[in-house]
């Protein structure tokens, strides 16, 4: 390859051009699929893309008076860090106050307490010995070594408070690390839908075809499947409505409700007169800004809790002309079988090039089937002629 230069020509091996293609190719795939993510409002995995802004101050104060549900809500390294910090400063909190009672009733050594002289709690000889014992109380571990003495009342008040405070904090961490383990949202990772749709005809109708999958061999009962058209929209009277909501419905052969999703399922859309995706062609799909975002709600068979799985299309993700390979076989022994190398794998088929294309052809053929009058034919009548003469 030669690059022309002012006074000289520059020879570059044929290999580091082709490395620098594929550099340039590479990342320019990269930052389309990073433009991709940023302009969803719902990713590939479920998540929601967006942010609040000028939340009033007394607004945040909600969050904590529904504590458990912001807990729950926290990510896991922040969860982890409050875990700690709670046993953690609760363990040296009650260490100072124990340190403070020694202090006041004279325990420590350093009070040159008599042979006679009876400690609150015994063994406790520094803030080092104080943090332990508040330890082995509020875990009751009970080593024997260091113990509440009946000298003092305020050390036994102050016994029954971490106690009780002890078994609340133990309660309250295990219990949000337990639901958050257990939270339907994880059943939720075993549901996949298909990285593309794809638009075909089906049964004679032009349709929007996705494939969901169930991974786990339990079922969702009670399964539902819709789905709703986010997309920038102009009202007669002038306004801009952002993330305008379509309803679009989903079915399959068997309905759309109470699905036996054991096996992988095709779910498609009618492309239809009520449809958004009317207008749309195969040409001008992907001038359309418009985001499909596919919800399935079921019931865990296992826990019976409410499980919500949800997906995104964006025009790009759309593919015209195309149908799902075939994935299920059933083998000579009788099983069914499953390959999920199929699974969003999409075949090039013969498909109109539009939803009106194809309804104005099915007419024709109709028409064509049965007469109907022409109207330019104009019928004119011939007058009888009597030829014989008397």
């Amino acid at each position: 390859m030669f690059i022309p230069c002012s006074s000289f020509l520059i020879t570059y091996p044929e290999w580091l051009v082709e490395m620098l293609k594929y550099f340039q190719k590479h990342f320019t795939h990269l930052w389309v699929e990073h433009k991709r993510r940023r302009s969803r409002l719902v990713s590939k995995d479920g998540r929601c893309n967006i942010e609040f802004g000028n939340v009033e101050e007394q607004s945040r104060f909600v969050f904590l008076v529904d504590i458990w549900t912001t807990v729950l809500d926290l990510r896991w390294r922040y969860k982890m860090t409050i875990f700690i910090s709670a046993f953690l400063g609760s363990w040296f909190l009650f260490g100072l106050l124990w340190y403070v009672v020694a202090y006041i009733h004279q325990d420590l050594p350093e009070f040159s307490p008599s042979i006679n002289h009876t400690p609150c709690v015994d063994n406790i000889n520094g803030l080092t010995s104080a943090f332990l014992f508040s330890l082995e109380t509020q875990v009751t571990i009970g080593y024997g070594f260091r113990c509440v003495t009946e000298q003092c009342a305020t050390a036994i008040f102050l016994l029954i408070i971490q106690s009780i405070l002890g078994v609340i904090i133990n309660s309250f961490m295990c219990g949000a690390i337990l639901a958050k383990i257990s939270r339907p949202k994880k059943r939720a990772k075993t549901i996949t839908f298909s990285k593309n749709a794809v638009i075909s005809k089906r049964g004679g109708k032009l349709c929007l075809l996705i494939r969901v999958a169930n991974l786990r061999k339990s079922l969702l009962i009670g399964s539902h499947i819709y789905g709703k058209l986010l997309k920038t929209t102009i009202t007669p009277e002038g306004e801009t409505i952002i993330l305008d909501q379509v309803n679009i419905d989903f079915v399959v052969d068997a309905g759309n409700e109470n699905l036996f999703f054991i096996s992988p399922l095709t779910i498609y859309h009618i492309i239809d007169k009520h449809s958004p995706f009317f207008h749309m062609t195969a040409d001008t799909i992907l001038q359309h800004d418009f985001e499909l975002v596919v919800f399935l709600d079921g019931t865990v068979e296992s826990t019976s809790a409410t499980c919500q799985v949800r997906t995104s299309y964006i025009a790009e993700e759309v593919l015209w002309g195309y149908r799902f390979a075939p994935m299920v076989s059933k083998t000579k022994e009788g099983k069914y079988r499953v390959d999920f190398h199929n699974f969003g794998k999409p075949v090039e088929v013969e498909t109109p090039h539009c939803a009106f294309c194809l309804y104005n052809e099915k007419d024709a053929r109709a028409k064509a089937k049965m007469g109907y009058d022409n109207l330019g034919f104009q019928f004119q009548g011939v007058g009888e002629t009597n030829d014989t003469k008397m």
